[in-house]
């Protein structure tokens, strides 16, 4: 840095606040770290008593912090992403143009974040987000940068932005509801109205609702008259353990699906069960713990699957990396580290 007349400071950047106080009125950074002077605040400046200011040398291949950040925001800016209005102290924000699958190129961004003095900073890949939240925060650590370094970055970049939404796509649903007890009006089917609330945050509408006596024949019977609706996906309730009598995972199979799994690394969940049709169309086999449990496996995969995205056996497996529930007394998922992969 450097000290210069306040009078010849117009286009430099100050190293450190300007502090300006007025009894009773007035007391904070008139001016912060990072500021470009401008023609309009020398007066400003001289009535504070700065006749001599430091600032940074802007040397050819250096990049003011706001130049860069925005050169950073590039790297991440697509579709359904939009930036903060304003760059504050070199920082820009970015955030969720509509509700949807947020994912990110986790092995690019560490890329990034591995070069010096530049940070890229992002809430969790995988998981559903609403229209506005905040999504990424990105600047550089100091006030100014070398562009070589910025230039590296873009060069992991490619032209292939590493932040990525997907709008959620499906839009019906049917459910089968399996056990006798229900069938018969032994018991109030309590679990439909959970599914219910849990899909309508993703836009998602229950059409169709059978109950289903037990036995693979009447539960199968179920899932080929929803399959006829041609609903974006179909859900069965009930039935879904290890006991000799638990026939849906049985029937979902003979429907036609191809099971991706029957079994998840994750609790609440386990005895999840995910298949796909020829068309794509989902099926789940729902574990009972989705009644009754805050947060489940169901939680975790619906964004993806509302999104209209496929999921793997892989996909599943990553689960098991945080798939375990703390079952804090007050459920505050998705706020916690629950289905979080690191």
């Amino acid at each position: 840095m450097k000290l210069i007349d306040t009078k010849d400071a117009v286009g430099h950047v100050l190293c450190h606040d300007m502090t300006r106080i007025v009894k009773g009125e007035f007391k904070g950074a008139q001016f912060k770290k990072g500021h470009i002077v401008t023609e309009e605040d020398i007066p400003m400046l001289l009535s504070m008593g700065k006749e001599k200011l430091y600032v940074w040398e802007m040397e050819e291949g250096m990049v003011h912090e706001n130049d860069a950040a925005q050169r950073l925001y590039n790297i991440c800016a697509n579709e359904n992403i939009y930036p903060s209005k304003t760059i504050s102290e070199g920082k820009i924000e970015v955030f969720a143009e509509c509700d949807g699958y947020f994912e990110i190129d986790v092995d690019r961004l560490d890329e990034i974040n591995s070069l010096d003095e530049i940070m890229i900073a992002t809430r969790h890949s995988g998981t559903g987000v609403k229209k506005g939240d905040k999504l990424a925060g990105m600047r550089v650590i100091p006030l100014v940068i070398e562009e070589e370094k910025l230039k590296s970055a873009e060069k992991i970049f490619d032209g292939r932005p590493i932040l990525k939404i997907t709008p959620y796509k499906l839009k019906t649903a049917g459910v089968v509801t399996t056990g006798s007890e229900v069938f018969k009006g032994i018991i109030k089917d309590t679990f439909t109205p959970v599914i219910i609330d849990k899909l309508k945050a993703y836009g998602i509408e229950v059409k169709e609702h059978i109950v289903s006596d037990d036995g693979t024949e009447n539960i199968l019977k179920a899932i080929n008259e929803l399959r006829e609706k041609n609903l974006d996906m179909i859900l069965c309730t009930g039935g879904m353990s290890v006991d000799p009598d638990d026939n849906t995972p049985g029937a979902i199979a003979l429907s036609g699906a191809e099971i991706v799994t029957y079994g998840a690394p994750v609790l609440p969940g386990a005895m999840f069960l995910l298949g796909y049709y020829d068309d794509g169309t989902p099926i789940m086999g729902l574990p009972g713990c989705v009644m009754y449990a805050g947060a489940t496996i169901f939680d975790l995969v619906l964004p993806k699957i509302a999104a209209g995205e496929k999921m793997s056996k892989k996909d599943i497996v990553k689960f098991g990396n945080g798939g375990l529930c703390l079952g804090c007394k007050e459920c505050r998922y998705p706020v916690c580290p629950y289905g979080k992969q690191a």
